[in-house]
């Protein structure tokens, strides 16, 4: 049977009180988008409001463009999908194989404390599908608890947009809360690569990848996992 993968994205387009735009990131929805149809796994694109995900401007100017996106952007299938995400409150757990968040800064805002995603989160995590994020996705996990009410992330290897990085983009005193010590706090045992490297870390059915140049190897350690 097919796979199918939720993949669940921000509804929230403020990038705090700076006046400028925020949302999710392109090219960590483009890149593991295709390494997931091109494995032959079937997605189903979902959000907090439903409808058109805003994009994150910076995301798709040149210097952040790469094959996928541009692929991505040509894509008809897949910007009627992008177009027309599900409400989270009409997704249910049994009907997905893995969930998978992409990044941006949107997530740091609405995901974090959305009741349905939460919820959601935990039922997968409960059945023992792989719970996927990348970038700052991860901070969609300090929320969550297993049937014993301790945080999933608890005494567990994780992976996130690190201090480091948050400071490179200009970003620390924007954020609602710092990605890395966000987990660190929820009991997750934090690790990070180098700066804007590729870097994941899997635990159990936790699976996390550290910026946006982890994004594919995220969505090819969730394709392993369900091979």
């Amino acid at each position: 049977m097919t796979k199918k993968i939720l993949v669940v994205l921000t509804s929230h387009d403020q990038l705090g009180e700076t006046g400028e735009k925020t949302g999710f990131w392109l090219e960590e929805l483009a890149a593991p988008y295709y390494a997931f149809v091109d494995a032959g796994f079937e997605l189903t694109l979902a959000s907090p409001k439903g409808g058109l995900p805003p994009l994150d401007p910076k995301s798709n100017e040149p210097d952040f463009q790469t094959d996928d996106t541009h692929r991505f952007e040509a894509d008809a299938a897949a910007n009627v999908a992008l177009n027309n995400t599900a409400k989270l409150a009409n997704v249910a757990a049994a009907d997905f194989d893995a969930i998978f968040y992409p990044g941006g800064h949107g997530p740091m805002w609405d995901l974090v404390e959305d009741a349905d995603s939460i919820k959601l989160i935990e039922a997968f995590f409960a059945a023992d599908k792989p719970v996927s994020s990348v970038c700052h996705g991860p901070i969609v996990l300090i929320n969550a608890k297993d049937a014993d009410g301790a945080y999933i992330v608890k005494d567990r290897k994780v992976t996130g947009f690190s201090n480091s990085e948050e400071e490179a983009v200009g970003l620390t005193n924007v954020v609602p809360k710092l990605l890395e010590d966000a987990l660190i706090a929820r009991g997750g045992i934090y690790y990070k690569g180098d700066d804007w490297l590729s870097y994941v870390q899997k635990d159990g059915n936790l699976i996390t990848g550290q910026n946006p140049n982890s994004s594919v190897a995220v969505a090819q350690e969730v394709i392993r996992t369900l091979s």
